[in-house]
C-alpha cells in the first residue's frame, strides 16, 4: 500500500475515534427511560400550543406534555434540536467530522452509508435516547423524531452517493443501465415505504428492526469469505486481478473499464478488465424494489444490501459494485427524501445538515481515490466486523433493552 494511502486511512481513522472520543451520548438510555417513566406520573398538563414549530412537528408539540424532566417538553428550556426547547443541542464540529468518516466509508464500499449515519444521529448525538423518552408521555413526538433520523440519515447517504457516482463513472467503474433498473425499483419502493410508515413507527422499533437486518447481513459477508462462499466468483476475481495488476503497474484503468456489449431487457452483457458479465434489468429492477423497501424501512440507502446482490446474484467484482451501487442509492434517497418532506412533512434539523453535507464531499471526494490501493480483504473484514457489532448492539437495544457496550 502505497505510504500517501496509509497516511489518508489514519487521517480518517483518527477522523471517526475524535469523532467518538469528544462525544458520546447525550445521555444513558436508561436513565432517560426511567425518568421519562417518572415523568409520565408527575403532571398531566399538556403544552397546549406549537411554539412557533410549524406543522406536524408543532401539532405534535402542542399535544405533548409540558413539565421539568425528561419525556416533557420544558417550555422555558433552550432549543436544540429541529428547535424543541430541551433537546439535544447538537455540536456542529463533530458533526462535520463524523460525516467526513460517512462519506468516505459509503464511497469506498458502496455501503455502510447510512448505517454509519444512523450510529452518528442515534448514539453520538444522543437523539435516540431524546426520542425514546417520550415514548409514553408523547408518543407522536416519539415517531415524528424517529422520522427525522431517517431523513436525517438519508440526506448524508445522497449526497455521498451523487459525489461518488460522478467519481466511479469518469474511472468506468460503474454500470449505468444496472445502476438505473435497480434505482427505479427503489422508486417504486420508497413511495410504498413512506405512506405505509411514516408517524407510525415507534423508536424502538425502528432500532431494533435496524439492528437485526445490519446483524444479518454481517453473517452473510462472514460466508462470502469462506472459500465456500467464494467459489462462484472466478469471473469477478479474475477482473478484480486484472484491475489490481493494472492499478500497480501505474496503468490506464479507464482504457479497460466497464463497457456495454450488449444490450436488452431479458439479458445485457458488460465487459471489466477482459471478463465478461450478464445480467437482466428486469430481475434488477424487482431487485432494486425489495432492497430499497427495507432500506427506506429502516432510513438509509441500502448499499448493504446492494452490494451484496451486485456481488452474489450478479456476480461483479468489488471495484464495480461500489460505483453501481452509488447510483442505485442515488435514485433511491432522491424519491425517499422528496416523499418524507415534501408528501409526508417531515423535517430535519438543517444547521446539522448543513454542516453534515460539507463533511460527506470531502469523504466522499477521498474515497474513490483511496479505495482502489486497499485489498479487497481488509476492506471486507473491517466492515464485517462493524455490521455484527452495530447490528447486535441495536437488536439487544431495541428489542430486548439490553445496553451493550
Amino acid at each position: 500500500m502505497k505510504p500517501a494511502v496509509k497516511r489518508m486511512l489514519r487521517l480518517m481513522a483518527a477522523v471517526a475515534v475524535i469523532s467518538l472520543f469528544f462525544t458520546g451520548p447525550a445521555r444513558s438510555q436508561d436513565a432517560a427511560t426511567g425518568q421519562a417513566t417518572a415523568a409520565a406520573e408527575e403532571t398531566t398538563t399538556s403544552v397546549g400550543n406549537d411554539l412557533g414549530l410549524q406543522g406536524k412537528l408543532g401539532k405534535a408539540i402542542s399535544q405533548a406534555t409540558a413539565g421539568k424532566t425528561e419525556g416533557l417538553i420544558d417550555m422555558d428550556a433552550e432549543r436544540g434540536y429541529l428547535g424543541i426547547p430541551g433537546a439535544p443541542k447538537v455540536n456542529l464540529l463533530i458533526g462535520f467530522l463524523w460525516a467526513i468518516w460517512v462519506g468516505w466509508v459509503f464511497s469506498t464500499v458502496g455501503a455502510f452509508g447510512g448505517i454509519m449515519a444512523g450510529v452518528g444521529h442515534i448514539t453520538i448525538f444522543g437523539l435516540g435516547a431524546y426520542a425514546k423518552t417520550f415514548k409514553n408521555s408523547a408518543p407522536e413526538l416519539n415517531k415524528y423524531i424517529t422520522d427525522s433520523i431517517r431523513v436525517s440519515n438519508q440526506w448524508l447517504v445522497g449526497l455521498s452517493a451523487l459525489v461518488s457516482s460522478y467519481n466511479y463513472g469518469k474511472q468506468k467503474r460503474l454500470v449505468t443501465s444496472l445502476g438505473v433498473f435497480l434505482g427505479l425499483g427503489a422508486l417504486v419502493a420508497t413511495l410504498l415505504v413512506v405512506f405505509t410508515t411514516a408517524g407510525k413507527l415507534k423508536f424502538s422499533q425502528y432500532q431494533g428492526y435496524f439492528g437485526l437486518i445490519v446483524f444479518i447481513i454481517g453473517g452473510f459477508m462472514v460466508y462470502e469469505m469462506t472459500p465456500k462462499g467464494q467459489k462462484s466468483k472466478k469471473t469477478a476475481q479474475a477482473a478484480a486481478k486484472a484491475f489490481e495488476d493494472t492499478v500497480k503497474k501505474k496503468g490506464d484503468i479507464q482504457e479497460q473499464g466497464v463497457k456495454t456489449l450488449k444490450w436488452s431487457l431479458a439479458q445485457t452483457e458488460i465487459s471489466f478488465f477482459g471478463q465478461t458479465f450478464r445480467f437482466s434489468p428486469i430481475w434488477a429492477f424487482i431487485g432494486g424494489f425489495v432492497i430499497s423497501a427495507v432500506a427506506s424501512f429502516i432510513g438509509v440507502g441500502g448499499g448493504f444490501l446492494y452490494v451484496p446482490f451486485l456481488t452474489s446474484v450478479v456476480g461483479l467484482p468489488m471495484f464495480v459494485v461500489a460505483g453501481t451501487s452509488a447510483l442505485s442509492v442515488l435514485i433511491g434517497m432522491i424519491f425517499a427524501i422528496f416523499n418524507f418532506m415534501v408528501l409526508a412533512g417531515v423535517k430535519v434539523y438543517w444547521p446539522m445538515i448543513g454542516a453534515e453535507l460539507v463533511g460527506i464531499f470531502v469523504g466522499s471526494m477521498i474515497g474513490p481515490r483511496t479505495g482502489k490501493y486497499i485489498p479487497n480483504k481488509v476492506l471486507k473484514l473491517i466492515f464485517i466486523v462493524l455490521a455484527l457489532y452495530v447490528g447486535l448492539r441495536y437488536t439487544l437495544r431495541g428489542f430486548f433493552g439490553i445496553q451493550l457496550l
